[in-house]
């Protein structure tokens, strides 16, 4: 009874080292390459509102730490 616990512990181990490197060679082998894709400017709003203009990003940038 002690040797059928064994080949059994042994081969849950067994099969889930086996699940283990399954997961992992899937992981690693499914690095596909997506072409960028440019999203469309949005439109500029009409009036005087809140404008992100090339001056503005630059400020943001200046201000991060």
């Amino acid at each position: 009874m002690a040797e059928q616990k064994k080949i059994a512990r042994r081969s849950f181990f067994a099969g889930l080292g086996l699940a283990a490197a399954a997961g992992v060679a899937a992981k690693l082998s499914s690095t596909t390459v997506l072409p960028d894709v440019a999203a469309p400017a949005p439109a500029e709003p009409a009036g005087d509102s809140y404008r992100l203009t090339e001056h503005i990003k630059k400020y943001y940038r200046t201000t991060t730490i």
